[in-house]
């Protein structure tokens, strides 16, 4: 078993009455290893000023986390294989819309890794995407929600 932790901070900006729902949702992720992230709500969900453009905001975190555990067991499991890859790169999508119970949520992620194996180990499309089958089943942010997850891989 692992615990890992993360600290969100946020404060109250000067002059924001709070109470009237205009207040900025700025705010930052605090990893381990010192690293910050600032973040935000989503200008879809919270609008522009309230919410910061330039932040990530839950619901890319989220795609990104999906995208990069996916990535991640890839890596590992061609490594394995004895396959050398030279580059990997995944144009993620989340789509947020009502689910069956009429909330809002993450409905679907659609993951389009697409991937330079080295020309000494060639691979075959069938073999590629067995890989990301395997690598999806042991992603364990994948295994952790109920968001449909689609893989398109491409081989470069």
């Amino acid at each position: 078993m692992a615990t890992y932790t993360v600290t969100i901070d946020w404060k109250r900006g000067e002059g924001e009455d709070f109470v009237d729902n205009r207040y900025s949702r700025a705010h930052v992720w605090h990893f381990d290893g010192n690293i910050s992230v600032p973040a935000s709500s989503s200008k879809h969900v919270v609008p522009l000023p309230l919410s910061v453009e330039a932040a990530v905001d839950p619901e890319e975190a989220f795609v990104a986390s999906l995208s990069s555990c996916h990535m991640l067991w890839f890596l590992s499991i061609a490594a394995k294989a004895g396959f050398r890859i030279d580059a990997y790169e995944d144009m993620a999508e989340g789509i947020m819309a009502r689910n069956a119970e009429g909330k809002l949520a993450m409905i679907e992620v659609t993951l389009q890794p697409e991937v330079r194996f080295s020309p000494e180990t060639p691979i075959d499309k069938a073999r590629h995407e067995a890989l990301h089958h395997e690598a999806h089943e042991a992603c364990f942010i994948a295994n952790s929600v109920l968001t449909q997850i689609r893989l398109r891989p491409r081989l470069a």
